[in-house]
């Protein structure tokens, strides 16, 4: 039997590949439920404007909703199916959920936003809404 000096580093070492290994695990499961959208996000004196990159998603299968002051983008990509034999030496495009919520820095006029989608780029227009004024509130004293 033989005595060996306790090492804390080496203790801690092991926990942090244990804890390297449960991300890339929890990483690769998120990756396949739901992928993210790239995004493009400006404001000018009266809209704000955002552009997404989508290549291949057919536009019957987007859905743009805003409410509240957060936008939100999804998406579906399908599967090909091929029936061709052979050996695939890379395979990195991806299917599922694309999904993307964005907080507007700016309220805006809900009802008139605008999409357009050419070329795999979504475009979404909202117009700003009118600022609302500061307003004073009298106090009343009771007494």
């Amino acid at each position: 039997m033989s005595i060996t000096t306790w090492n804390p580093w080496r203790e801690l070492e092991a926990m942090r590949e244990r804890f390297d290994r449960l991300f890339s695990e929890l990483t690769r499961w998120r990756a396949t439920e739901e992928l993210g959208i790239p995004v493009d996000l400006q404001e000018t004196d009266d809209a704000i404007v955002v552009r997404a990159s989508l290549p291949g998603v057919r536009p019957e299968d987007l859905t743009v909703e805003i409410r509240q002051g957060v936008l939100t983008i999804r998406a579906e990509t399908r599967e090909e199916r091929e029936e061709t034999k052979g050996t695939w030496h890379i395979r990195e495009r991806r299917v599922g959920t694309l999904y993307r919520a964005l907080t507007l820095p700016a309220p805006v006029r809900e009802d008139e936003a605008q999409a357009s989608y050419e070329h795999g780029v979504l475009e979404i227009r909202l117009p700003k809404a009118e600022a609302a004024e500061r307003r004073r509130i009298p106090v009343q004293v009771r007494s």
